[in-house]
């Protein structure tokens, strides 16, 4: 078994419980090499992908998505900052609803690397309780701001908070400045999709939300299931990930 498919089964394994162990409170200066952008393309003979959007919940674009989601049956997976989640409870409460999946994308935003210990542990235990409180469980999943972690940070939030840590494989790109046409988001997102991608876009951003109906009848026409994160990882074990400091790496979320 490779070391990443035993990293998913121990995620997966620890996402629907706690650990006792109390992780380490220090914050020492990390290397270059120890910074590590993960990638979980997952291996599987059925065409599914996993469509995420992070930052949300948007009070004018986020219901909009999800009205086309639910009109192409389509299942997606959240990561919600949790500021947003305050603001706007009654929108995460509908994407659980309604059968997709909420992850904690911290409380406002910040580069996990940038922070002490302490200061990650608020911005996803404050993010993790708004979620709770909304939907009536813990979230199983939790997404880096920019998708940067460090190993060490990782693996406490793991033992802690039981989260898996959920970066992507297929990037819209939606992110850049100035934002890309929803014809550039559709493009990119069909040019590299491939069955279980996790594909990373953003429901703030209103070009997105005008290329997913798109995107979502020609993945359908290609024969295309849309399922959350978690169901995408029980089809199979990930393929291995990129070399730390891979510049693909460098992405917004």
């Amino acid at each position: 078994m490779s070391s990443l498919r035993q990293w998913l089964c121990l995620a997966l394994a620890t996402a629907f419980q706690i650990s006792s162990a109390p992780p380490d409170q220090s914050t020492p200066t990390p290397t270059a090499a120890e910074l590590r952008f993960k990638f979980t393309p997952v291996h599987t003979e059925r065409r599914c992908v996993a469509l995420t959007f992070d930052d949300g919940p948007d009070p004018a674009l986020t219901p909009r998505l999800l009205d086309i989601l639910a009109a192409h049956r389509a299942k997606a997976t959240f990561f919600v900052v949790g500021s947003n989640v305050e603001k706007y409870p009654q929108i995460v409460a509908r994407e659980q609803r309604e059968g997709h999946e909420i992850g904690n994308h911290t409380w406002w935003h910040p580069r996990l690397v940038d922070l002490a210990d302490n200061d990650v542990r608020e911005q996803l235990a404050k993010t993790d309780t708004a979620i709770r409180g909304v939907v009536g469980s813990r979230p199983k999943l939790m997404r880096p701001p920019g998708g940067a972690v460090f190993a060490r940070q990782e693996n406490w939030i793991r033992a802690e908070f039981g989260y898996a840590t959920i970066l992507w494989d297929v990037d819209s790109f939606d992110w850049v400045r100035p934002p890309p046409a929803p014809e550039a988001v559709c493009e990119r997102i069909l040019n590299n999709v491939h069955p279980g991608a996790i594909i990373l876009c953003h429901d703030t951003r209103p070009g997105t939300i005008e290329a997913v109906p798109a995107v979502l009848s020609q993945l359908e026409a290609k024969h295309f299931e849309f399922v959350t994160v978690p169901e995408l990882l029980r089809l199979a074990a990930a393929s291995p990930t990129p070399a730390p400091g891979d510049t693909k790496a460098k992405s917004k979320s």
